[in-house]
């Protein structure tokens, strides 16, 4: 692994992801090794993930895909109703290949979590379940690891799509979507600063 040391922090995080099936919401502030944590998973971890991002830039940084391409999810406002799930469910058009690859998949992780709009959480939900066939588990039983910083970028939401979705949720942020307050994950934050030695650059960033 890199020149990065490992910490007990780290340790404990990568042992919850590997051996056990809990989901789990990484934080840190920057520099602490957040994208470290993730590089040093894809090489290590031996179930089938799927690593990806709110947006291309941070997929790319990522070495993963978008939420919307890889689930084939709308551009506008997602509702948790059952009208709602129902004409999600009927416009996805899933190859086997995509098929075979989410009802593989074991861990999925997504990154630059704090971007992530709560109703984007629940339509990955809703079709995970579906194609799963595991529509009484969250995320129909696939394990998540969520990486971010809720003090950087927040989530998307314009005025209009807000008046919509405050009728369901009590904040854009991903942590209020309904399939989370279900399944609260398992929350580790990595303390140690990585990136920068300098006590001065350490400060800037936090």
């Amino acid at each position: 692994m890199q020149t990065v040391e490992r910490n007990e922090i780290f340790d404990l995080a990568f042992r919850f992801v590997t051996e056990t099936q809990e989901s789990i919401f990484l934080t840190g502030k920057a520099g602490t090794g957040k994208t470290t944590f993730l590089k040093y998973l894809k090489e290590h971890c031996s179930k089938n993930i799927i690593v990806a991002a709110p947006t291309g830039v941070a997929a790319i940084n990522a070495g993963g895909v978008t939420l919307h391409s890889l689930f084939q999810l709308p551009f506008h406002p997602f509702l948790p109703t059952s009208s709602a799930k129902t004409e999600l469910l009927s416009k996805i058009r899933y190859n086997k290949q995509r098929l075979h690859l989410l009802r593989k998949m074991e861990l999925l992780v997504i990154d630059e979590i704090s971007m992530v709009r709560c109703d984007v959480m629940d339509a990955i939900d809703t079709i995970l379940r579906s194609v799963r066939y595991q529509h009484h588990v969250p995320f129909g039983g696939v394990q998540l690891l969520l990486i971010g910083d809720l003090f950087q970028l927040p989530p998307v939401a314009q005025n209009q799509e807000w008046s919509i979705l405050q009728e369901y949720y009590q904040s854009s942020f991903f942590f209020d979507s309904l399939v989370i307050k279900e399944q609260m994950p398992l929350l580790i934050e990595l303390n140690k600063i990585y990136r920068q030695k300098e006590q001065s650059f350490v400060e800037l960033l936090n």
